[in-house]
């Protein structure tokens, strides 16, 4: 018997819809990276992209544990002398909220190619809407 081996065009990728009020940050980071690399499906190859597109609303009603909001800080290097710029989780829930769950989201991804190729599928949104409409979604209950 041979080993099946995914073809990256003869996948049928879906779009689904998820909610993220009221959901631990990490905990819904991992369902959606594993969505993403097509984890959930008989057919996972780990070289090819064989998960799903994901559209995330609400990301401005995430939750985190603790005092993260707080405590947690986001990096960012210009690369220049004294340019290591701060954020705290709370002020870049205030400034961009679907920065959080993309972080969360690109950390559990493989580096490389194939990982930001997969997460060019991760579509955030602030609000309740998206423009997805046309790719006829299905909701995705976690």
């Amino acid at each position: 018997m041979k080993t099946f081996v995914a073809k990256e065009h003869e996948v049928n990728k879906k779009w689904v819809v998820v909610d993220a009020a009221d959901h631990v940050l990490g905990r819904l980071a991992t369902q959606i990276a594993t969505r993403l690399r097509g984890k959930d499906k008989p057919i996972f190859t780990p070289h090819a992209d064989t998960g799903d597109f994901v559209i995330v609303v609400n990301a401005d009603k995430v939750q985190m544990t603790g005092r993260k909001w707080d405590q947690k800080f986001y990096y960012r290097y210009s690369g220049y002398i004294g340019g290591l710029k701060a954020i705290s989780a709370g002020k870049l829930r205030e400034k961009r909220p679907e920065d959080l769950v993309r972080f969360a989201v690109k950390g559990m991804l493989p580096k490389g190619p194939l990982g930001r190729r997969q997460l060019k599928k991760l579509k955030v949104y602030a609000g309740p809407e998206h423009p997805h409409q046309a790719q006829q979604p299905e909701q995705w209950e976690i």
